[in-house]
């Protein structure tokens, strides 16, 4: 098994345990120990230190495994919603992939939307849609027929 792989599912049962009731049950033990302790050594600076230190390295590897978790259901999100789009016939395909788009086209997709909702507010159907290809065309044939 390479090391990746290994990684990905050590990774993936850290996460899932981390997210339970039982991970959050012994943390909360852990602080209680810790307080009851306090009297036992004089609430001293090693004292302090000792859970300052575990909730540092702790915090410190949990960000990195949140964020794995995170890249992981964002892509898996990105593919179901990349093949809804593929799937239907009117939906634009610009809108696969769109989330590799950078910020400058993001914002030019944004006002493309914008102006589909305006144009969606000006129809008699709410129910009724349109692309971002046709939107404009349909807008004036019916103009043109009022």
């Amino acid at each position: 098994m390479s090391i990746n792989k290994f990684f990905e599912k050590f990774s993936d049962k850290i996460t899932s345990w981390t997210g339970s009731s039982m991970a959050f049950g012994i943390a909360l033990g852990v602080i209680i120990v810790w307080g009851i302790s306090g009297p036992i050594f004089g609430y001293s600076d090693t004292w302090q230190l000792v859970i300052n230190t575990g909730t540092t390295i702790i915090t410190f590897l949990m960000v990195f495994l949140i964020q794995k978790t995170q890249n992981k259901d964002s892509k898996a999100i990105q593919l179901k919603l990349n093949e809804l789009v593929a799937a239907n016939k009117k939906a634009s395909n610009r809108m696969v992939d769109v989330e590799d788009f950078t910020e400058e086209e993001l914002d030019v997709l944004h006002k493309f939307y914008q102006k589909l909702s305006e144009k969606a507010k000006e129809e008699d159907d709410i129910h009724k849609s349109h692309s971002i290809d046709n939107a404009e065309e349909l807008q004036k044939a019916k103009q043109a027929n009022k």
